[in-house]
């Protein structure tokens, strides 16, 4: 007897979220915060406030979280036990989820800007050194990305005593990666493209492909972005 397909359709939420400004009090107290505390201490409250969905927990949460970055839009949502190293050094856009236990480590001399709308899954890894994900971008749970290697020059030496190479990596409008996926250093995925759960991308990754594998393969387009003359 064939089995009941279970399949259902429903709509998206945070991608076609309306942005309301935050209320004026909370930006008020990241303001005082900013002005009272030096850096140090902000991130301590962030950690203090990281953990709990108490709704002034959050609102403390959100304040800290403000009070340090270069930019944070409104319509934040920061999970529980978000952990983070030079936070000053990001900026956030209007409308960002970023879910439980993510991970993101800045570099005091880097960049890490994440655009509007943009979905962070749960236990995610930014390695953000020089990283910009712009807008509409969904991240998966567990997906990681790394934003510098080791020269392993000279190779008479540890790999780990070598220089860094920083490499930026750009994750361009509307693209999805994938549950698990990697996104190695130096790395740009295009508009619209789509990055299979557990891929590690080694290239670019062109506007609107679907890629997949270890490493990380050309699969097809996307339906109806085929360019002239593929199909």
């Amino acid at each position: 007897m064939a089995q009941p397909d279970e399949r259902r359709t429903v709509s998206a939420v945070h991608g076609r979220k309306a942005v309301e400004p935050d209320p004026a009090f909370e930006v008020g107290l990241a303001e005082f915060l900013r002005a009272q505390f030096t850096r140090e201490r902000l991130h301590a409250l962030m950690t203090t406030y990281g953990a709990s969905e108490e709704p002034l927990d959050v609102v403390l949460r959100r304040a800290a979280w403000r009070a340090v970055a270069r930019r944070f839009g409104n319509g934040v949502r920061i999970g529980r036990n978000v952990l983070t190293r030079h936070a000053e050094t990001f900026e956030i856009g209007d409308a960002v989820f970023i879910g439980d236990q993510a991970v993101l480590q800045g570099r005091f001399d880097g960049t890490c800007v994440i655009g509007n709308h943009v979905w962070i899954g749960p236990q995610a890894y930014f390695d953000a050194r020089q990283i910009v994900i712009e807008d509409y971008v969904g991240w998966g749970p567990g997906a990681k990305v790394l934003g510098s290697v080791h020269t392993g020059v000279p190779a008479n030496v540890p790999i780990i005593q070598t220089d860094l190479e920083i490499k930026p990596v750009r994750i361009e409008a509307g693209a999805d990666v994938g549950m698990n996926a990697t996104i190695l250093p130096g790395v740009r995925v295009g508009a619209g493209a789509i990055v299979g759960a557990g891929a590690v991308v080694t290239h670019d990754v062109a506007p609107n492909a679907i890629v997949a594998g270890v490493p990380a393969r050309f699969v097809r387009w996307r339906d109806g972005h085929e360019p002239p003359g593929t199909r």
